[in-house]
Protein backbone atom coordinates (compact mmCIF):
# COMPACT_ATOMS: atom_id res chain seq x y z
CA UNK A 1 0.00 0.00 0.00
CA UNK A 2 1.74 3.53 -0.71
CA UNK A 3 1.63 6.22 1.77
CA UNK A 4 -0.54 9.87 1.39
CA UNK A 5 3.25 11.23 1.66
CA UNK A 6 3.99 8.76 -1.46
CA UNK A 7 1.01 10.19 -3.67
CA UNK A 8 1.84 13.78 -2.38
CA UNK A 9 5.60 13.50 -3.69
CA UNK A 10 4.93 11.72 -7.03
CA UNK A 11 2.05 14.21 -8.03
CA UNK A 12 4.51 17.18 -7.20
CA UNK A 13 7.38 15.31 -9.32
CA UNK A 14 5.04 15.13 -12.09
CA UNK A 15 3.92 18.61 -11.59
CA UNK A 16 0.63 17.81 -11.52
CA UNK A 17 -2.45 19.47 -10.00
CA UNK A 18 -5.09 17.48 -7.80
CA UNK A 19 -7.50 18.28 -10.28
CA UNK A 20 -5.59 16.47 -12.83
CA UNK A 21 -5.08 13.11 -11.08
CA UNK A 22 -8.74 13.06 -9.97
CA UNK A 23 -9.71 13.23 -13.73
CA UNK A 24 -7.29 10.77 -15.19
CA UNK A 25 -8.45 8.84 -11.93
CA UNK A 26 -12.26 9.60 -12.34
CA UNK A 27 -12.56 11.18 -9.45
CA UNK A 28 -12.97 14.24 -7.20
CA UNK A 29 -9.99 16.01 -6.42
CA UNK A 30 -11.78 15.92 -2.47
CA UNK A 31 -10.92 12.10 -2.95
CA UNK A 32 -7.00 13.11 -4.28
CA UNK A 33 -7.08 15.75 -1.11
CA UNK A 34 -8.55 12.80 1.12
CA UNK A 35 -5.45 10.11 -0.20
CA UNK A 36 -2.68 12.78 0.32
CA UNK A 37 -3.79 13.55 3.98
CA UNK A 38 -5.27 11.11 6.04
CA UNK A 39 -4.24 7.34 5.49
CA UNK A 40 -7.20 4.88 5.16
CA UNK A 41 -9.24 7.36 4.01
CA UNK A 42 -10.82 6.62 0.92
CA UNK A 43 -11.24 3.00 -0.52
CA UNK A 44 -8.37 0.40 -1.50
CA UNK A 45 -9.64 0.42 -5.00
CA UNK A 46 -9.42 4.46 -5.51
CA UNK A 47 -5.79 4.11 -4.04
CA UNK A 48 -5.18 1.24 -6.50
CA UNK A 49 -6.20 3.76 -9.15
CA UNK A 50 -4.70 6.50 -7.89
CA UNK A 51 -1.62 4.73 -7.93
CA UNK A 52 -1.78 3.43 -11.56
CA UNK A 53 -2.16 6.83 -12.80
CA UNK A 54 0.83 7.69 -11.44
CA UNK A 55 2.73 4.60 -12.36
CA UNK A 56 1.45 5.81 -16.32
CA UNK A 57 2.99 8.75 -16.13
CA UNK A 58 6.26 7.70 -15.28
CA UNK A 59 6.45 7.36 -11.20
CA UNK A 60 7.81 4.22 -9.84
CA UNK A 61 7.03 3.92 -5.93
CA UNK A 62 9.77 1.93 -4.14
CA UNK A 63 8.36 0.17 -1.19
CA UNK A 64 9.86 0.17 2.63
CA UNK A 65 12.85 -1.29 2.49
CA UNK A 66 14.58 -0.27 5.49
CA UNK A 67 15.78 2.94 4.30
CA UNK A 68 11.99 4.21 3.94
CA UNK A 69 9.10 3.97 1.45
CA UNK A 70 9.51 6.79 -1.72
CA UNK A 71 8.99 7.48 -5.12
CA UNK A 72 11.72 8.26 -8.45
CA UNK A 73 11.35 8.24 -11.83
CA UNK A 74 10.83 5.50 -13.47
CA UNK A 75 14.16 4.59 -15.76
CA UNK A 76 13.28 4.90 -19.18
CA UNK A 77 14.70 1.97 -21.16
CA UNK A 78 16.64 2.45 -24.52
CA UNK A 79 15.82 0.16 -27.49
CA UNK A 80 18.47 -2.02 -28.20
Amino acid sequence: MITPEQIRAARAMLGLSQDAIASEVGTSSKTIQRAETIANSVSEQAIANIKAALEDAGIEFIEENGGGAGVRFRKVRKNG
